[in-house]
């Protein structure tokens, strides 16, 4: 009965604890190169200093992981193994993203500045994403209660990422910006998600209890030779991430923003049509997070992204048909198409997250060793190595087409705004007049970007999993049940 309760327990205060996490991973990874384009007015080296400091920290990060995750092993004290590093990781996180979206600085001492925040960021958000994560395995083993706890905790982390993907850009962008310009607006969003941040944690913090696992017997080694170890004996591991890595990829194009400057060039400069957009789009996607479980049982993984490779694919289409229906259909046509390719993009995420975490078992069933905190590091190592190559083609596609001219025209008007030599009307019909002079080669450009391309990985990543992963229900189960026995 104490079991059952403590479970409901985990089940309510577990997945909460996500929601503010995921408003600061929003607000970085989607709008941070938003945020420095429109507002400093980089000049080509400084955009590649910026693109290769992101670069470099994401991979550095990607690196970092497993060390993280193996750190995180070892860690024995009254608080577990994984709560330490949750309270150091989200109040180091919350002072640095407060003060890197607060500064006013520009130009190359900006770009200095920004070094130091964005590996220190790094860092500090491993701390807490690893910790995490790698608590599922240890809140519940068997499918069902994995499930659930994967679900719910993607269904917060869904409900933070969506709350500040809707008021970032409404209150950032166009007539309804804070303070009337983007510079105070986006020092104002971050102070209050960094105060959040940490308060929505304490509801895993103080209210999650894990099962806590026996103390590693002397000469149980938990250095860089055991990760090293754990990946290369577990090959179902390997195959998952590389698969994991390619979707990413493709999922992360649209958000990472290339989404946002286009509708901005097609549209208009209005936070409240790029917040429509990511509404209705992710809106598909709360439908997965409270049904999940319940599709899981009815659909297996495999047949399941079939469907959802054909509603993607679907959902691209209509995107590239957007720029060929009336003007006053076209923002609707592309919000349709997005919404129905991130359906089939989040299903498969979640179908990987849970691919991810069922090699724990697999991982024992081969070598008789857990090693849950090594292995929950790889899908935040994937996940930063897919947002170090999304900075590369977006940055990419930027100069490529010509964004920053545009961009930097509005970066000058921001900073006039914010520092009152004009006014909050004048900084916006200033705009208008700026995005007047986009072609239409360089939203063409930046459509295509964000549809084919993704929907290109999608595929790849689609049959490289029907092909290569084999620990499917079935033989999951199978592994489970000798576990047992043992």
């Amino acid at each position: 009965m104490e079991d059952l309760k403590q479970r409901k327990r985990n089940l309510l205060m577990f997945p909460l604890g996500t929601i503010g996490r995921d408003m600061v991973y929003c607000l970085v990874t989607n709008f941070l190169l938003t945020y420095i384009m429109f507002t400093k007015g980089l000049t080509a080296a400084q955009l590649a200093a910026v693109t290769a400091i992101m670069v470099i920290a994401r991979v550095f990060d990607a690196l970092n992981d497993p060390i993280m995750g193996n750190i995180i092993e070892g860690t024995r004290s009254k608080w577990g193994k994984f709560k330490p590093w949750l309270v150091i990781g989200i109040l180091l996180t919350s002072v640095v993203v407060t003060m890197v979206f607060s500064t006013n600085l520009k130009g190359w001492d900006f770009i200095i500045l920004f070094g130091i925040f964005y590996f220190t960021f790094s860092i500090a958000y491993t701390m807490h994403d690893i910790s995490y994560w790698g608590l599922i395995p240890a809140l519940g083993s068997d499918a069902a209660a994995r499930d659930q706890f994967t679900s719910k905790a993607t269904l917060c982390a869904g409900i933070g990422g969506t709350l500040a993907s809707i008021l970032i850009p409404m209150f950032t962008t166009g007539s309804m910006t804070i303070g009337g310009s983007a510079n105070k607006a986006y020092a104002v969003i971050a102070l209050v998600i960094c105060i959040l941040a940490p308060l929505f944690l304490c509801f895993t913090i103080f209210g999650v209890k894990e099962h806590r696992e026996t103390p590693k017997q002397k000469g149980e080694g938990t250095g860089l030779k055991k990760i090293i170890q754990t990946v290369k004996a577990n090959d179902q591991l390997r195959w998952i991430a590389v698969i994991f890595l390619i979707q990413q990829i493709g999922n992360g194009l649209v958000v990472g923003g290339l989404g946002s400057t286009y509708i901005y060039f097609t549209f208009g400069y209005d936070g409240g049509l790029y917040s429509i957009f990511t509404t209705v789009g992710m809106s598909a996607t709360a439908f997965l997070m409270i049904f999940y479980p319940t599709i899981s049982k009815k659909i297996k993984r495999k047949p399941l992204m079939t469907m959802m490779a054909v509603i993607s694919v679907i959902g691209y289409v209509l995107m590239i048909l957007s720029r060929f229906v009336p003007a006053g259909l076209a923002f609707w046509v592309l919000v349709i198409g997005y919404m129905l390719s991130n359906f089939g993009q989040y299903c498969y995420y979640l179908v990987m997250m849970i691919s991810i975490i069922n090699t724990v078992e697999y991982n024992e069933y081969k070598t008789g060793h857990r090693d849950e905190a090594i292995i929950a590091s790889v899908r935040p190592f994937f996940t930063k190595m897919s947002s170090a190559l999304i900075v590369v083609i977006t940055s990419a596609s930027y100069m490529l087409f010509g964004v920053t001219d545009i961009t930097n025209r509005i970066s000058d008007l921001e900073s006039a705004a914010a520092n009152g030599s004009i006014t909050e009307a004048v900084k916006l019909s200033s705009i208008e007049a700026v995005m007047s002079s986009v072609q239409t080669g360089q939203t063409t450009g930046l459509l295509i970007c964000m549809t084919i391309l993704p929907c290109v990985l999608m595929l790849i990543s689609y049959f490289l999993y029907q092909k290569r992963y084999t620990l499917d229900e079935d033989e999951y189960d199978r592994i489970c049940k000798e576990l047992e026995a043992k």
